[in-house]
């Protein structure tokens, strides 16, 4: 083979690797690659701030108390925010939740659990009403490693109302008796500014209840006369200092 021949060969060998490297880079060009802006099963819910400070522990409610008051349509607005992922007649990113209330946990026929899900399955025989409340509060801390990314419901009422509504969609736990004593466990024990129980829940706890004023009426009654006379003022009225509260009648 002559020098010009093989010259020849060499220099279509590189024309052709220049060739194949210059269209990769003008490719990657022009066919960037680009993360998704969202993963698959994330939803993006902003956490509730609005009362601020760390979260007080939560009582869990009486549901034979909670349940007949709640408000289903209002539960049905907050699922809203589930059916991105979730429907009530078919599987798609997340499990059908028909009938979810009274079934064993990762069994929803046709779906893909995460392990982590199939083993709380193994421990946990049904979705019941105190499971829901609280893995709906957060998700992935309850069980950790499942696919649902939601950050949860922080407001006790939207997961009581969403759990009534969930409830109308094929459920097959009934709804328990009344118990007055969980009841007034779960109710607030102060209010406003370091308040007081509720007279309700210190009745249930068999304590007495106030039913009027019992302050002794000792105060002086304003004077007569027009406006910006008083005590001592020309032409008002004798100032009474002495009480009449408890006297005998005369």
């Amino acid at each position: 083979m002559s020098d010009l021949t093989f010259n020849k060969i060499a220099g279509a060998v590189l024309a052709t690797g220049l060739a194949v490297v210059g269209l990769g880079q003008l490719s990657s060009g022009v066919f960037s690659k680009e993360p998704p802006a969202k993963p698959g099963y994330a939803v993006e819910v902003a956490a509730d701030t609005s009362e601020g400070g760390a979260a007080a522990a939560e009582t869990p409610p009486d549901w034979g108390t909670v349940l007949p008051k709640a408000d289903v349509a209002a539960g049905e607005q907050v699922f809203a925010k589930c059916q991105s992922c979730h429907s009530l007649t078919a599987n798609g990113t997340g499990p059908n939740l028909t009938g979810v209330e009274g079934r064993k946990p990762g069994t929803e026929a046709g779906f893909s659990y995460s392990p982590a899900m199939q083993a709380f399955g193994g421990k946990q025989p049904i979705w019941d009403y105190e499971h829901l409340f609280e893995y709906l509060k957060n998700p992935q801390a309850y069980v950790s490693g499942t696919k649902m990314t939601f950050v949860g419901l922080k407001k006790p009422e939207d997961r009581i109302n969403v759990i009534a509504f969930l409830h109308t969609k094929g459920s097959s736990l009934p709804i328990p008796a009344p118990n007055p004593a969980a009841a007034a466990a779960a109710a607030p024990t102060t209010g406003p500014a370091g308040a007081t129980k509720p007279a309700a829940a210190a009745a249930a706890a068999g304590q007495p209840t106030a039913t009027g004023s019992t302050a002794s009426t000792n105060a002086t009654a304003p004077a007569g006369g027009p406006a910006g006379q008083g005590k001592g003022a020309p032409g008002g009225a004798p100032d009474k200092t002495t009480s009449t509260a408890g006297a005998a009648p005369k």
